[in-house]
């Protein structure tokens, strides 16, 4: 009994041997398989040869040319270009609103200045015909009223003269009578005598007709006016004049 139990222990012992000599066995053999896997050719090399140096890092803070931004950037700067074509957008069509907006406004200014221009276009007419229709201020039909009224008429067109120089000429051509007439001086002869009360030739009335007046030789105040501005332009006024002229 004590054999058997002698002899189970040691095989107890054995197997504890025998497990790492076949551990060790084991890894041997491993490793001769490894060996034996390798062409005949190829050498072997061990972990340290086998391992890539690691390759140097050069770090430089200098910008690289030639690269674009990122995605960031990018999206970025189209964000920007299109803010810029929407903001120019907006100025034109600012600008063109009030471009139209002057437009309308200059038409309107234009429509209503032509409105008050035929407006008083149609004042003056009815003016006109108010005084086409209307009598003649009365100064009297007498030499007094016609150098009254002509001497009214002078004064609105600026041409010089007075009551005196008037009358005083008026008597020395013709004596008052409206409808003188010489027919035996040197224009007579020429065939353009002087006629009127200040005697005036018919080219020289022509010439000096006083607007607002009859355009009638014969007319007492038509005669005076143009006589008047004849005399105003050769002598300075008819209160110059003291002989024929």
């Amino acid at each position: 009994m004590s054999k058997n139990i002698l002899i189970r222990g040691r095989r107890r012992a054995l197997t504890r041997h025998h497990k790492i000599a076949v551990a060790g066995v084991a890894a041997l053999g491993a490793a001769a398989i490894g060996f034996s896997a390798v062409p005949s050719n190829a050498s072997t090399s061990t972990t340290s040869e086998v391992a890539a140096p690691a390759a140097k890092v050069v770090y430089s803070t200098e910008p690289i040319e030639g690269v674009k931004a990122d995605v960031t950037d990018q999206l970025a700067g189209s964000s920007l270009k299109v803010e810029r074509i929407a903001a120019k957008k907006e100025a034109a069509a600012e600008a063109a609103a009030a471009k139209e907006a002057a437009a309308k406004e200059a038409a309107a200014a234009k429509a209503e200045k032509a409105r008050k221009a035929e407006e008083a276009a149609g004042r003056a007419a009815e003016r006109t015909e108010v005084k086409k229709d209307a009598p003649r201020k009365s100064y009297g039909n007498t030499l007094d009223g016609w150098i009254r009224e002509s001497l009214a008429i002078m004064k609105k067109h600026g041409i010089p003269g007075s009551y005196e120089g008037i009358h005083r000429n008026v008597m020395r051509e013709s004596s008052g009578n409206p409808k003188a007439i010489n027919l035996w001086d040197i224009n007579a002869q020429n065939g353009i005598p002087s006629k009127g009360l200040l005697q005036v030739i018919p080219p020289t009335f022509e010439a000096y007709h006083v607007p607002g007046t009859p355009k009638d030789i014969y007319d007492p105040i038509a005669n005076i006016t143009a006589a008047c501005n004849y005399a105003a332009d050769k002598y300075g006024t008819m209160d110059n004049v003291d002989s024929a002229y």
